[in-house]
């Protein structure tokens, strides 16, 4: 269970209401493209952070909107700081999970709290409710990493281990905490043979545990080759592997897929055991 702490906030969000039928015109400063228009007929609110706009239909909470207008921005540092770009976080807080699924165009999520839609994270309100402070910051940084690093042309495992690693990487969680429910099988003699394939990432409900299972499963891939080749070139690799596939990213630094496994299954052993 992810340990509570407490952040000062040092940014107060402006909460404006613009009238959906006065949408701005391109290029407008008032909102970006990705948060226009997404309550047809209804008025949007909008919290500004120090970098972030946080907008919700009309009736949303100020304090929640400024408050993930702060966490937001908080969220952008930390992956402006692995990434080594401006980040300026656009985040949706709909209505409900259903709202957040017409706003995807997608089904409705099943143990997510959030999502990467384009240039914008969409959070699903119910999912986001229930998480604490840290929760709630390694999720806006994971999705705000997919945003600013881009996901295409990289195995499922990479880009969302490389996601949970920038999210965990100033979290302060030990990773036995971070990582429990893979943690519980490793100590009942259940090492992972693989890395984690798209199937173990559907998010249908029908396995929770498998779910958290391969995220902290790709995680720890990444972590392992930030121990042991450095952040840097972490960053490096995942940017090649978009550009010119995994195979060749890993072959830079002397590795396989299979090579990579192996000594992935040992640095899980090691640091779960």
């Amino acid at each position: 269970m992810l340990e509570r702490v407490s952040r000062r906030a040092v940014v107060a969000g402006l909460l404006i209401l613009v009238p959906a039928a006065a949408a701005p015109l391109p290029g407008s400063p008032i909102l970006p493209p990705e948060l226009r228009d997404l309550w047809p007929g209804r008025r949007t609110a909008v919290s500004r952070g120090a970098r972030s706009t946080v907008v919700g239909p009309a009736g949303a909470s100020p304090a929640s909107l400024d408050e993930l207008a702060r966490a937001a921005d908080s969220a952008g540092a930390r992956v402006s700081g692995v990434l080594g770009r401006p980040v300026r976080p656009l985040i949706v807080l709909p209505e409900s999970g259903r709202d957040a699924a017409r706003l995807a165009r997608t089904t409705p999520f099943d143990g997510l709290a959030a999502v990467a839609d384009g240039r914008r994270v969409i959070v699903v309100p119910e999912a986001f409710a229930t998480l604490n402070r840290t929760g709630r910051d390694v999720v806006l940084t994971h999705e705000l990493t997919h945003v600013v690093a881009g996901t295409g042309g990289v195995p499922v495992w990479l880009y969302e281990g490389f996601a949970d690693y920038v999210g965990y990487r100033d979290s302060g969680l030990p990773v036995a905490t971070a990582a429990a429910e893979l943690a519980a099988e490793v100590r009942a003699g259940h090492l992972p043979n693989a890395l984690p394939g798209p199937e173990a990432f559907a998010a249908n409900g029908a396995d929770p545990g498998r779910l958290a299972r391969a995220y902290q499963e790709a995680w720890l891939a990444c972590r392992f080759l930030a121990d042991r080749f450095g952040e840097g070139t972490l960053v490096r690799l995942y940017r090649e592997a978009r550009v010119a596939g995994v195979d060749r990213a890993l072959a830079s630094l002397g590795l396989s897929v299979a090579t990579l496994t192996a000594r992935w299954r040992t640095y899980v052993r090691d640091r779960l055991v």
